[in-house]
């Protein structure tokens, strides 16, 4: 079984006007990132199947292993004995979620993409909706949340303040409780392709491309089966990930911090010679200059812990190494296998 590699290029633009929405031979693709949800594989078939095949289109599901070592991959392999147009991507390791969505981006063949999570917390249901939305001209439908079920008070809250802080220091506004729950149009995927960061925060690429978009809203129920991937440490990384890819402001604060504190110091230094000038007080300078020293070390300490976020992030990026490498696939037709080889070796 041979090994990909994916290798990111830039372009200087898409070249989708090439591409024709009515010569597709898939109207739907969905895409399924899969990281051990073998649990709850066959209830998510048996929902999306029947929506699927009801939209009275053509379609085809992409599910893409992101390193599963619950058995999922097995499972996915014997579900292609009576899922239609069932096609699996096995990734050589657990790349994480939004490595393994622009892998099956890279991938699907649809006029429009779907990408949607296994534990049923997006109701398939809620695509009959968007391709609806698509077919009256709208490039991209996205699923947002009125209620989310099952989540702790201080995830809800936590993911509520990110959002808040993270459309104040970006350019890029993130519509407020929305996942990577969506339908894309092929010439939105076309260009999600094509950026060439590694460092991936899917929902800011949403946002960023534009184009027409509308919402569409859900209550989100709990997981089906299994447990959540996402523990807080996870959550917090992928608040820095999503922070540093988007804004410099964490950089530029520290500027106007310093002129803070030069401002301040010259004031209290002022004061202190003013004290002792006037009054004749000499001022003890064991304790003040401690404190000094301190909240200037700190804020030393914490610029250059930012400053590390931002350069590691820009190490990952010149390495060049490959997005993602795929172990196999199963279910590609040959000749879209062979181009897409091609593809990632030119």
């Amino acid at each position: 079984m041979t090994l990909e590699t994916n290798h990111s290029r830039l372009v200087p633009a898409p070249h989708n006007a090439a591409y024709h929405p009515e010569k597709a031979s898939v109207e739907l693709s969905l895409i399924v990132p899969i990281h051990n949800e073998s649990a709850g594989l066959d209830e998510f078939f048996r929902r999306v199947l029947p929506v699927l095949k009801n939209l009275d289109c053509s379609f085809e599901i992409i599910c893409v292993d992101d390193g599963s070592s619950d058995g999922s991959l097995e499972r996915l392999l014997a579900l292609r004995e009576w899922v239609p147009n069932l096609r699996v991507l096995s990734l050589s390791r657990n790349f994480g979620k939004d490595v393994a969505l622009s892998a099956g981006l890279e991938h699907v063949s649809g006029a429009a993409a779907v990408p949607i999570d296994a534990d049923l917390q997006d109701p398939p249901e809620l695509i009959e909706q968007m391709v609806a939305k698509w077919r009256e001209g709208f490039d991209v439908v996205y699923a947002t949340r009125a209620r989310r079920d099952g989540e702790s008070i201080l995830r809800q809250v936590s993911a509520r303040y990110f959002y808040r802080i993270f459309d104040r220091i970006t350019d890029i506004p993130i519509p407020p409780d929305t996942g990577d729950f969506r339908l894309l149009d092929r010439r939105v995927v076309d260009i999600l392709v094509r950026l060439p960061e590694r460092t991936r925060f899917m929902k800011g690429l949403f946002a960023w491309v534009g184009f027409k978009q509308t919402a569409l809203s859900f209550d989100r129920p709990e997981r089906n089966a299994g447990s959540t991937k996402w523990t807080y440490w996870r959550l917090w990384n992928f608040a820095l990930d999503a922070i540093t890819s988007f804004s410099s402001v964490p950089l530029k604060v520290w500027s106007y911090v310093g002129v803070g504190v030069s401002i301040f110091a010259l004031l209290y230094a002022l004061f202190l010679a003013g004290l002792t000038i006037v009054r004749g007080v000499v001022v003890p300078g064991y304790a003040s200059i401690m404190v000094a020293v301190l909240f200037l070390g700190g804020v030393q300490l914490i610029t250059l812990g930012i400053m590390g976020e931002y350069l590691a992030r820009i190490y990952n990026e010149v390495k060049g190494r490959p997005l993602y490498l795929v172990r196999g696939c199963w279910g590609f037709d040959e000749n879209r296998a062979e181009a897409r080889a091609m593809d990632q070796r030119l």
